[in-house]
């Protein structure tokens, strides 16, 4: 069915502003001006909110299969469409890990059936995600993998990661990588600093990071592959990923909101819900991860949503899981800590979480509202504050460090394929 959505505020290429109306038909937007009228359509009222292209997020906990009770694809795809994101790619290491066809293929048509939002998997670097052996990385991109990664899991044979680049330039896919180095990290569960010191905690350096960011992005110089590095969270990460770029590497990296809206002052008094990998670290790793994003060192920011049972977090926080529920507080959180503040352009935030996940994952037709595009989009209201509560997350895990924090930018619908998924307010006219 036809929907035209009036009194829009839209971002023009130049990163400035109109008022206009989307028609949108099939799922596919059809025209985009500050005029429009169809007698056939469905008029939806936008308010003068902002009408923004749907948020792509490249790095995702979908726990389906094997580990529903933490979340599945039906509950996280309501949770993504509360947080604006319409497309969203979830890690392998599931259970089965999806590191063969079947399990790729299980996933993507699992998506098609319940999902309210587009899922789409990555594929494994190694069989089941255990560093010893590389995966069939053409079966899995031919069955729609559109990346191959480890999750959370940093390959720590130098060897078999050469290989895996070298491999991964025969099908032009990513190689995510995710950068700790065992050997410096040694079971630490926060960053050493003063504040692991002060709890008594093991602590995981910030070298840890910059060192598996550095050989990685050195094999990538050597093999000419395509290196993403997800969740950058330390200065150094950063400064190798800059000069790396300079060098006109294939080199492309993304960072979270709790990397530069949370500290490790979080985890005072043994806090477990700030209990995360990489962990948090200092304000000045989060202030230079604000000036990569800025200067567009960092391409993209992930939600990093990694979703675990509440039971879990509530232990020491030596046993304590790793993660929390993040994809429906994202959007707002990045809002609030680089638009209002004037570290960023919202333009530029919404290419950091549209655009360019789009182009680095080959999803030509999302990421952009314009003509032919996918009519994949979210509405924002970006003027009154509202607080974050956990309790009421369509997400399985109602839990966050940010429980009551007071936030801008909120969602009020989102739009998939063409039809409204979430809806906050009622607008039609």
């Amino acid at each position: 069915m036809k929907r035209l959505l009036k009194n829009c505020r839209i971002f023009n290429k130049e990163g400035g502003e109109f008022t206009g109306g989307i028609l949108i038909d099939g799922g596919v937007i059809m025209e985009i001006a500050e005029n429009i009228e169809d007698s056939g359509a469905e008029i939806m009222d936008i308010q003068n909110n902002y009408a923004l292209p749907g948020l792509i997020d490249m790095h995702c906990g979908v726990c389906e299969p094997g580990f529903e009770s933490k979340e599945d694809i039906l509950s996280l795809s309501e949770a993504a469409a509360r947080g604006g994101y319409t497309s969203v790619c979830g890690l392998p290491d599931t259970d089965p890990a999806a590191d063969n066809k079947t399990v790729v293929d299980y996933i993507t048509n699992r998506g098609r059936e319940v999902s309210k939002v587009n899922i789409f998997p990555l594929g494994c670097m190694t069989k089941g995600c255990k560093g010893e052996e590389i995966a069939e990385i053409g079966e899995m991109k031919k069955a729609g993998a559109l990346a191959v990664s480890d999750g959370d899991k940093s390959l720590q044979d130098a060897d078999l990661m050469r290989n895996i680049l070298l491999y991964s330039r025969m099908f032009d896919i990513p190689v995510v990588a995710y950068c700790e180095d065992a050997n410096l990290s040694r079971n630490g569960v926060m960053n050493m600093g003063d504040m692991s010191v002060l709890l008594g905690l093991r602590g995981i350096p910030r070298e840890a990071e910059e060192v598996m960011a550095a050989r990685n992005i050195l094999l990538a110089r050597y093999t000419g592959a395509r290196l993403h590095i997800p969740l950058v969270s330390a200065k150094g990460t950063v400064e190798l990923i800059r000069a790396a770029k300079s060098m006109g590497l294939r080199l492309s990296c993304d960072t979270a909101p709790r990397y530069f809206t949370l500290t490790e002052e979080k985890t005072a008094e043994y806090n477990t819900l700030a209990k995360t990998k990489p962990p948090l670290r200092t304000r000045d790793d989060a202030d230079a991860i604000i000036k990569g994003l800025a200067d567009g060192t960092i391409d993209a920011i992930v939600s990093g949503h990694s979703p675990e049972t509440y039971e879990s977090k509530q232990a020491e926080f030596d046993r304590a899981s790793y993660g929390f529920s993040a994809i429906e507080t994202a959007f707002s959180l990045c809002y609030t800590a680089l638009v209002v503040t004037k570290a960023m352009p919202f333009a530029d935030l919404i290419k950091r979480m549209s655009e360019t996940p789009a182009r680095l994952l080959g999803m030509e037709e999302k990421g952009v509202l314009r003509p032919g595009a996918d009519a994949d989009l979210f509405i924002v209201d970006a003027g009154a504050p509202y607080v974050i509560n956990a309790r009421n997350f369509l997400s399985k895990a109602k839990y966050s460090p940010y429980d009551g924090r007071e936030v801008s930018g909120q969602v009020l619908m989102t739009i998939v394929g063409g039809e409204v998924i979430y809806e906050s307010y009622s607008n039609r006219a």
